[in-house]
Order: structure tokens, then C-alpha cells, then sequence
């Protein structure tokens, strides 16, 4: 066998689980938190559904192309030399420590390091939009939502709404996150797969998938549970629904890759800051701005190591 071959479907492997482990609980994070009681293989045939069903849009959509042209920019190299395993590798290692560390960074610069400075502006644009509209957002339904929801527990009545209403709004926010994150597993692969490619890589991702959901998230999810009230099913919903949506202007805006988890970390730290100040006037709010500070160094250093890592890497394999 081609040894080209075995590196391609290694390192397609390795980044399908390196992805979905790191950067799925950003998009499923409160849906695992709110939905503790249920079965994992339930959440696993809803998350797995949405995701067979956008993989195939995008595969139908785009002549083959399932990263719905994400990977424009991103040449398959020639040869496909072994040292472009080590970026899932060591983003598997980071993902361990609970370092929200960013795959597109880690994986696509590694491929092609002249889209770095786009990928940079348009992540760092994530974050500040989710900031800022989280801000807004959670100051004005603060008291009319959010307030009622932490006094108040769910009712049973209430549940069945609100989780209908849940599983929609993260259903929309997932297939925009997949749209978005798809380039970073599929860069492994052809351009435009043939139909053995498709059904091969999806067994794989959703064996990875299933993994992921039965250990109730891993690391990463400690984050989200730091966060206030994100376990109550309400609250979750509206997270997943401004998640999304932000999601969906950048994924109109142009097809250059972003770090999801940027948009991610600016949504939960606008939120936490405008909750705090609504809800807690006079708590001593030092300690939750160190912890939004430790969750913005985390994916700053994840930035720094990530690039750091790439120009490293490429150094050491010209040698």
C-alpha cells in the first residue's frame, strides 16, 4: 500500500477525533449539560442525524465537496509526507488538559499558513460579535427571563416546550457548526470524495461521536458548567439559538475558515458579565472576571501554541 494513503486515513482519523472532542462540546455543550438524565445513545441518534444529514446535503451540494467549500484554499499536498499526522496528535493531547484549543488554526494553517492572517481577523470578529451581542442580549432578558428561570424550576409541562424548543434551537446551531468545522476533518480527504470516501468517513465520525457523548463531554465541558445556569434546559436553549445564529451570519459572510471556538468563548463570557450585573449587583465580581480571563487566555494560548507548532513542525520535517 501507498504509504501517502496510510497518512491521509490516519490523519483523517486522528483529526476526526481530535475535532469532535474538542470542539463538539462548544456546540452540544448545554444540551449534554441539560439533558443529563436522558440516554446517551438518544442524544447520539439526534447529534448523529443532523450530522449524516448535513454531511450528505454538503456532498450533494457541492459536487463531492462536503466542507461546502471551506478547502478552496487548502490544496491536497503532494506527496502527503507523514509529519501531517502531528497536528491531530498534539490537538488530542491539548484537547486532554482542557485547553479549548482552536482546530482550525492547528490543522488548516499547517496545510496552507498564507490563510492564517484571514483565518486570525475573521475568528477574532467572532469573538467580539458574540461578546458584544451576548451582552446585549442577556441585559435585556435578564430579569424577564433568566431571573424567573434560576427561581423558578421547570415545571413537567414546562419541560416538554422547553425541550422541543431546545432540540430545535441545537439542531440549527449544530448543522452551522458542522458547515463551519468540517473543513478541519476533511482536509485529510480528496476534495470531492467518492461515495465510498463519504460513507467510510462518516462511520468514523460517528463512532467518534458516540464516544464523545457516552463520556458526558470530557474536559472541555467544564467550561460550560462553570457558567451560570447552564444546566437548566431555558437557559440552554437560548444559548444555542444566539449560538447558531451567530454562526450562520459568518458562515454567509464568506467561506473563509473561522475558530468556532472564539464565537463560542465570547458568548458565554458577554453572557456571564451581563447576568452578573443584572442578577448580582452587588456580588464582588473579581473572581468571575479572572474566570472569564482564564477562559480567553486558554484559547489565546491555544492560538500561540497552535501556530507555534505548525511553523515548528514544518522546520523540523525540511531537516
Amino acid at each position: 500500500m501507498d504509504f501517502s494513503l496510510v497518512v491521509i486515513y490516519l490523519g483523517f482519523t486522528l483529526a476526526a477525533y481530535s475535532v469532535v472532542g474538542n470542539d463538539t462540546i462548544q456546540t452540544l455543550g448545554t444540551f449534554l449539560s441539560s439533558n443529563e438524565r436522558k440516554k446517551w445513545w438518544v442524544l447520539w441518534l439526534f447529534a448523529g442525524g443532523i450530522l449524516s444529514a448535513t454531511l450528505i446535503y454538503g456532498y450533494i451540494t457541492h459536487a463531492g465537496d462536503v466542507s461546502y467549500g471551506r478547502l478552496e484554499k487548502y490544496p491536497m499536498p503532494d506527496p502527503f509526507a507523514w509529519y501531517y499526522i502531528l497536528p491531530p496528535i498534539i490537538l488530542m493531547l491539548l484537547t486532554r488538559t482542557g485547553i479549548p484549543v482552536s482546530t482550525s488554526f492547528m490543522v488548516l494553517t499547517f496545510f496552507n499558513q498564507k490563510n492564517l492572517n484571514d483565518m486570525v481577523i475573521k475568528s477574532i470578529s467572532g469573538y467580539a460579535v458574540a461578546f458584544v451581542a451576548a451582552i446585549i442580549l442577556y441585559a435585556i432578558v435578564a430579569n424577564l427571563l433568566e431571573k424567573k428561570f434560576i427561581e423558578n424550576p421547570i415545571t413537567p409541562k414546562q419541560r416538554k416546550i422547553w425541550t422541543t424548543l431546545q432540540w430545535c434551537s441545537t439542531g440549527f446551531l449544530w448543522s452551522q457548526w458542522l458547515i463551519q468545522d468540517f473543513a478541519n476533518i476533511y482536509v485529510y480527504l480528496p476534495r470531492e470524495l467518492k461515495v465510498w470516501q463519504l460513507l467510510f468517513s462518516l462511520v468514523i465520525i460517528l463512532g467518534m461521536l458516540a464516544f464523545i457523548i457516552a463520556e458526558k463531554g470530557g474536559e472541555i465541558q467544564k467550561i460550560v458548567k462553570s457558567k451560570t445556569n447552564t444546566v437548566d434546559i431555558r437557559s440552554a436553549t437560548l444559548i444555542d439559538l444566539s449560538y447558531g445564529i451567530i454562526l450562520f451570519y459568518f458562515k454567509e459572510l464568506n467561506n473563509v475558515p473561522m475558530s468556532t471556538t472564539w464565537v463560542f468563548i465570547g458568548i458565554l463570557a458577554g453572557r456571564e458579565i451581563a447576568l452578573n450585573f443584572m442578577l448580582r449587583k452587588k456580588e464582588n465580581r473579581k473572581k468571575m472576571f479572572k474566570n472569564l480571563g482564564m477562559d480567553l487566555l486558554k484559547v489565546f494560548i491555544g492560538l500561540i501554541v497552535s501556530i507555534v507548532l505548525v511553523y515548528v513542525v514544518k522546520y523540523l520535517a525540511t531537516l
